[in-house]
């Protein structure tokens, strides 16, 4: 299977944890974002929303959307899993997951921010101010909703498709120099799965088109 993202694309990143997670072999294409490929006509034709990831199936199918592309693996390649057991456990953690990359991820990424600077003009501090704001919403939500879980990892002791969404977002919240002091949680969480092979190896800076 290909799959079509950036190094530094979160999106990308979670699909890089969960393939890296199940042990699976993936050849990595580079779209790059700062560039504009996303928006020629080549890859239109895989993903029509001119975004990544997309992956591409042993049987040439294309799939967008991180989120279905990490329950597609999951479905294909169930052991191990990244998904609870339980229903409630699989909600929790679908919730959590759709948190950061439905709600935070959405107002924050590369499109969003070069239309606050480009057609709404606004200046780097104003564009900042935005990120960082969406960023403490999302956040301050994330933390209250793992407390009472006194568990090694978003929910249980495993990391579920929760950490795959909540690590690339700590990512970027980094590099906008967000402060993350308020949520004790969300970084020990972050640090105990950093510290896995299989994160270790998903992290942007290690990526063959890292730049």
């Amino acid at each position: 299977m290909q799959l079509h993202g950036y190094f530094r694309s979160s999106a990308a990143y979670r699909v890089r944890i969960v393939a890296n997670l199940k042990g699976i072999e993936l050849e990595h294409l580079t779209v790059n974002l700062v560039k504009g490929e996303q928006r020629g006509d080549a890859y239109a034709k895989r993903n029509p929303q001119h975004l990544v990831p997309t992956l591409v199936t042993d049987d040439g199918l294309d799939l967008t959307q991180s989120l279905a592309i990490c329950e597609y693996l999951e479905e294909r390649y169930p052991s191990p899993p990244i998904l609870p057991a339980d229903a409630a456990g699989r909600a929790r953690a679908r919730a959590l997951s759709q948190l950061i990359a439905c709600d935070m991820h959405p107002l924050n990424n590369l499109r969003v921010l070069k239309h606050l600077t480009g057609e709404l003009g606004l200046d780097e501090a104003a564009k900042l101010a935005w990120y960082r704001h969406w960023v403490t919403v999302g956040f301050d939500a994330f933390e209250t909703m793992l407390d009472g879980f006194s568990t090694d990892f978003c929910v249980g002791d495993r990391p579920t498709l929760a950490d795959v969404c909540l690590v690339p977002q700590v990512f970027n919240a980094e590099r906008f120099d967000c402060d993350l002091v308020p949520y004790p949680r969300i970084r020990a969480i972050t640090e105990r799965c950093r510290a896995l092979p299989a994160f270790a190896k998903a992290a942007p800076d290690v990526q063959p088109d890292a730049t």
